[in-house]
């Protein structure tokens, strides 16, 4: 497969990685909604995600129809982080085409060098 270069974030006041590796995932800027469910409970969607792998694609039925979705897993240590919506066949639902689920449950924040920083001298 190669070398496989990771993508850090900074410069955003939030960072999510990966709570198995802690591989930076996405940031504040990029999520959309806390209000959705995984597998495993709470999730997020995300309008974009870094360091991952895509699975193959299948067809899902789903508490809001029926989508077709690809596994996400972390490019670092493969943890299954959640999905991508590839299509959706519900027109209320055609929000989320090409967006990102990830399950809160295997995230962590990731302390960013801003937020790290000392508080300025006066």
């Amino acid at each position: 497969m190669g070398i496989v270069y990771k993508i850090y974030l900074d410069g955003s006041d939030k960072v999510y990685g990966c709570a198995t590796c802690k591989t930076h995932l996405s940031d504040g800027s990029s999520l959309i909604s806390d209000t959705f469910r995984g597998h495993h409970g709470p999730a997020w969607l995300f309008e974009r995600v870094v360091n991952i792998l895509e699975g193959k694609t299948e067809e899902r039925e789903m508490m809001t129809g029926k989508h077709i979705v690809c596994d996400i897993s972390c490019v670092s240590c493969s943890t299954v982080l959640g999905w991508k919506y590839e299509k959706a066949y519900v027109e209320a639902e055609k929000y989320k085409e090409g967006k990102f689920i990830l399950e809160s449950k295997l995230l962590m924040e990731i302390p960013t060098r801003d937020s790290m920083s000392p508080p300025p001298l006066n």
